[in-house]
């Protein structure tokens, strides 16, 4: 396996890992899915949104890096602890159980919902409150913040000059996950309704996180 092709297939483990636990995107994504109304829209903005914060991330770290050499070990060494952190909470939900999809009401009326369920009511949505909702659940959210540029941009300091291919990885990944889910969600929405799915879910999210950590700071 070349240099080139290894950047782009961990940048494309990496921000799958990150990417596929419900959080306030995908809840979100996955109520304009089900009910299938401006998926599209919803799609564009994040897929925007986490290409340009993808690349905050891995430009302006690897500016900094370069300034500051130093920072490279850093940045391998807060990476890798992020990453294992986030490995732990995985294989805890993986072994404890208790992560599903249940539907719950939305709090005041349609307004979308950053908690890690969704569901399908009555009201519809028009196209700016769904574009306002993308972009809420997106760049108000410090998590996803963190995920896309400290994190992402952390990981790509050990590609060098290949860390552009490690960006096309990344970006590719999150604009695959983001089209697939929002189109797919009413068939995706009764599989992660049981509880099994969401252990073995979580647990190959731990593998993966394990994998790039060790990567990371071994070199």
């Amino acid at each position: 396996m070349t240099d080139q092709i290894f950047a782009f297939l961990s940048a494309l483990g990496l921000v799958l890992g990150l990417i596929v636990s419900i959080g306030g995107q995908n809840a979100f994504l996955l109520r304009q899915g089900v009910r299938k109304e401006h998926v599209g829209t919803v799609v564009l903005v994040f897929v925007v949104s986490d290409a340009v914060l993808q690349a905050a991330g891995v430009l302006g770290i690897a500016t900094l890096v370069e300034r500051w050499p130093v920072l490279e070990t850093i940045a391998r060494w807060a990476g890798a602890l992020f990453l294992l952190g986030y490995a732990f909470f995985s294989a805890r939900r993986a072994v404890r159980g208790g992560g599903s999809l249940v539907e719950a009401p939305e709090p005041n009326g349609d307004e979308p919902s950053t908690a890690g369920t969704t569901l399908v009511t009555s009201a519809r949505s028009t196209r700016r409150r769904a574009l306002m909702g993308a972009v809420i659940v997106t760049w108000l959210n410090p998590h996803a913040l963190v995920e896309t540029t400290v994190v992402i941009g952390s990981v790509s300091t050990q590609f060098g000059p290949d860390r552009l291919l490690f960006l096309l990885g990344g970006v590719t990944a999150s604009t695959l996950w983001f089209i697939a889910f929002g189109y797919g969600a009413r068939l995706l929405a009764p599989l992660l309704r049981t509880e099994r799915a969401w252990r073995v879910l979580d647990g190959g999210i731990a593998i993966i996180m394990v994998a790039i950590a060790f990567v990371l700071v071994t070199g």
